[in-house]
């Protein structure tokens, strides 16, 4: 199988967006995308489906619920799984009329690092819409407003071992006023062009995985619209 490399990817479709090859909507460029990688899958789904026989709670924390689960895999044998379950959360992109998209730095204690990333946050319950969540979070990390929210789709944080789902969205027509963070947060807020935010991530200068895939996206949905 052809490897995929996704900066060569992204300097491709800018090349050609930039000198009017492609004029497209972004829903467009995304579909034709997502067809041509599908196209490499060969092996149906019930061939590697694991199938869970038992479920058993390790651990119940405020954020994270601990499993060890049974399960039969596709050859008939049985093995187990654990994984942390996790309500969900979102992920918002949001991007000023100058086209700066603010960002968040904050300290992430497993790391040890303060890490830039978009403002972002759990979801409050399971069954929380995803977009009030977004709004939510956007004014209370940023104290933005938005005149307009698009969705961009989910993100898989980890998915070998995490079963969060991550909702992605771009806020445009902002407008600002007082941040309300929680008591345990301590944020700084930055204002960074979209360019330069973009080539912080092809160059491997942000780490945080929902904000390099957030950025492209939003990256990609912005140059579409100067042809």
């Amino acid at each position: 199988m052809p490897s995929f490399d996704l900066q060569i990817f992204i300097s491709v479709l800018h090349f050609f967006l930039m000198r009017g090859i492609i004029l497209m909507s972004d829903f467009i460029i995304f579909e034709v995308f997502m067809k041509d990688i599908t196209s490499y899958f060969s092996l149906p789904l019930e061939s590697m489906e694991e199938k869970p026989i038992s479920s058993t709670a390790i651990f119940d924390g405020k954020v994270l619920h601990v499993r060890l689960d049974g399960i039969t895999l596709p050859n008939g044998e049985r093995a187990t799984r654990e994984y942390c379950h996790h309500n969900g959360a979102v992920c918002v992109i949001p991007v000023t009329d100058n086209r700066e998209i603010v960002c968040v730095r904050q300290y992430r204690y497993p790391f040890h690092e303060a890490l830039l990333e978009i403002p972002a946050g759990k979801l409050d319950t399971p069954d929380e819409d995803p977009t009030s969540a977004a709004i939510r979070e956007l004014r209370e990390e940023t104290g933005a407003v938005c005149e307009k929210l698009t969705y961009m789709g989910l993100y898989y944080p980890s998915p070998a071992i995490l079963d969060e789902k991550i909702y992605m969205y771009m806020a445009e027509g902002l407008t600002f006023g007082e941040t309300d963070f929680d008591e345990d947060e301590f944020l700084e807020i930055l204002k960074i062009p979209v360019d330069e935010l973009k080539d912080a991530v092809l160059n491997g200068r942000i780490k945080d995985g929902k904000t390099q895939a957030a950025v492209l996206r939003a990256w990609m949905s912005l140059a579409s619209r100067e042809n």
